[in-house]
């Protein structure tokens, strides 16, 4: 019986894993184009699905909890009902503000549990949202607000607020560390809550729900506007893929606790998601692994949503505990078995092995006691899957939480894609890759490799910038700059950024993201850039990462105040750092390889104007900041 009761699970899992099917189209042998049918009927004609979330929760189940919320020091529930009670109070306050249907709100805020509230709000008032990161500048906030001709702006804190004046003196601000939502609840006492369900009824799946700025690499930030349709189109067929496996696979109610910045479009998606399905949510303002390790034990999800830097600094965690213990040799060969494990369990999993044999599973069965199962613990202990984005994750780091038991599914997407314009399919994992296109989406490699997306995801173009939007956009088809190629099965794998290509003297084309996601990897690196355009060999920029580097002063019983100067020509270290750059060069050919690196003195940061508020390097920037350096990378 019970033979029988598995083989039925095993059955039902992979029915549920083979319901998204990708037809792929070759040309001359290469796979050119993917695609996926949607899964997620289309939203109704009138009305939002989205902004309508709130409310079908709270019709249908209104005791159900459906948000955590950080309050005294506890995570206390918010039932659907009495969140939407709370985004109807808040969203007749912004009617009372002089909100009207089409009109724009700026929230400025780090992810909190008001977010949230907000940008139901907003929609419930027939309004648009227009995020804006906290830690934006005057000049930054000045563009956003002017370009998107936005009045409203509810601000986090004191210094927010200070900034949003010094930008927008007429702008209307509310504070939320001030008691701002309050205000807004007590502003619309007297507006009737049919005036918000009239408001709600009105929308349709082409009405602009938010316009997102860019994060300006290069010149202004532009303004991608993203429908109601699109925000849907995106978090139904994202839950309709993963939710059904992760219950089955589980049997956990699922939760997760939510730190990627709201002003970015993947935690907004997400969150949507997660409420669309009743998925408890809580909001933790920051991204810092120090800081969120304690609410991961509280909270305890059930899975993550982050970016690859999470997960090395999780993983750089697990093996700065040993090397404290001194035990970082033990660390070093349980990283070398799990990824040995991972990949040998991986390929059993999907058919293409026979697994590990008796001396690693002996292996991995040691290392689960002393090193895995605590890695799990650091996450809440409850962990069963995470979801990466932002940027391609190391493979032999996604095989190395593989086997702590762990899976990581990759995907990918841009801002102009609503976020996840792929996804790796559950059940069929495939680490190095970002997945297959996301049901309802196809994608496309251009002649010359670059990545073609189309599908209800796509967003409708840029802000009153006509020439911009026709430079990505033709026939639905957006071309997102990123270069890649498809394997048989549709999977996609991103091998760089069209306009970070460099061309060395000899003619060689690199493309710098590998290796600076390799590298970045390996402590005590923190933030690369690889250079090498018009010159005779590729050359790298490090930074050092402060805790990375603090750790590794005192595991050496050095002082912690050593120079940084002194430590950048200190040979122990630069050795440390020579072992990543190997690391890195193992991906590439020997003309694309790094050949010399220089350790720099500070930091790529967002608050120095040299990354991007999503983590991305500014790379004209910090050109500018190291040009010295760079050319002392080509001397002698």
């Amino acid at each position: 019986m019970g033979v029988r009761k598995d083989l039925k699970t095993a059955k039902k899992r992979w029915d549920l894993a083979g319901r998204a099917p990708v037809e792929v189209t070759r040309d001359d042998g290469v796979v050119r184009r993917a695609a996926a049918p949607r899964l997620a009927a289309p939203p109704p004609d009138a009305g939002s699905a989205v902004a309508d979330i709130p409310y079908t929760n709270a019709a249908e189940a209104p005791g159900a909890p459906v948000i955590r919320r950080k309050a005294g020091g506890r995570w206390v529930p918010v039932t659907a009902s009495a969140f939407a009670d709370e985004v109807t109070a808040v969203a007749k306050g912004l009617v009372a503000a002089g909100l009207e249907p089409g009109g724009r709100v700026a929230i400025m805020s780090r992810t909190r549990y008001e977010w949230c509230v907000l940008d139901f709000a907003v929609w419930a008032a027939g309004g648009q949202s227009v995020p804006v990161y906290p830690t934006s500048s005057a000049d930054q906030v000045e563009w956003i607000l002017r370009d998107s001709g936005t009045r409203f702006v509810v601000a986090e804190s004191a210094d927010n607020e200070r900034t949003v004046r010094t930008a927008a003196a007429e702008a209307r601000v509310w504070q939320l560390d001030a008691g701002g939502l309050g205000e807004l609840k007590d502003l619309g006492r007297d507006v009737p809550d049919d005036e918000v369900a009239r408001r709600r009824a009105a929308l349709t799946p082409g009405t602009v729900a938010t316009v997102c700025y860019t994060s300006g690499t290069t010149g202004l930030p532009k303004g991608c506007v993203l429908t109601h349709g699109n925000l849907y189109a995106e978090a139904a067929n994202s839950v309709e893929l993963l939710h059904p496996i992760f219950k089955e696979v589980t049997g956990q109610t699922a939760a997760t606790l939510l730190f990627l910045p709201l002003a970015h479009i993947l935690g907004r998606t997400i969150q949507i998601a997660c409420l669309s399905a009743r998925i408890e949510i809580g909001h933790w303002p920051s991204i810092r692994p120090d800081e969120l390790r304690p609410e991961f034990k509280v909270f305890k999800p059930t899975f993550l949503v982050g970016v690859p830097y999470l997960f090395e600094k999780i993983h750089d965690t697990g093996r700065e505990m040993a090397e404290k213990l001194g035990r970082g040799s033990s660390f070093d060969r349980a990283d070398r078995i799990a990824v040995r494990y991972g990949e040998a369990s991986l390929n059993r999993f999907l058919g293409t092995g026979k697994g590990p044999g008796p001396g690693l599973t002996l292996a991995w069965g040691l290392y689960e006691l002393l090193v895995y199962r605590r890695i799990r613990k650091e996450l809440g202990g409850r962990l069963h899957y995470a979801l990466s984005g932002g940027s391609p994750l190391d493979r032999n780091l996604n095989l190395f939480f593989y086997a702590a038991g762990v899976v990581i599914y990759e995907g990918y997407g841009l801002t102009e894609t609503s976020a996840a314009a792929t996804l790796t399919p559950p059940l069929r994992p495939r680490p190095g890759t970002v997945g297959r296109p996301l049901p309802g989406t196809a994608v496309r490699i251009a002649d010359d490799g670059e990545v073609l997306v189309k599908g209800g995801i796509v967003f409708d173009g840029y802000w009153r910038n006509a020439a911009a939007t026709g430079e990505v956009l033709a026939d639905g088809w957006f071309a997102t700059g990123d270069l890649g190629a498809l394997d048989e099965d549709g999977y996609l794998t991103i091998t760089g950024r069209k306009k970070d290509i460099l061309i060395t003297t000899g003619g060689k084309n690199v493309s710098p993201a590998v290796l600076e996601d390799r590298m970045r990897s390996r402590p005590p690196v923190g933030q690369v850039m690889v250079v090498g355009d018009k010159r005779p060999y590729v050359a790298a920029l490090v930074t050092l990462e402060p805790e990375a580097l603090a750790h590794w002063l005192a595991v050496r019983k050095r002082p912690r105040d050593t120079p940084a100067a002194r430590l950048r020509d200190d040979p122990e270290l630069r050795a440390d750092v020579q072992r990543a750059v190997d690391y890195a060069n193992e991906a590439v050919s020997r003309a694309e390889s790094v050949r010399r690196f220089a350790i720099v003195a500070g930091e790529f940061t967002e608050e120095n104007g040299m990354l991007t508020p999503s983590l991305k390097v500014r790379r004209h920037a910090v050109a500018e900041a190291y040009a010295a350096e760079i050319e002392a990378l080509y001397e002698g």
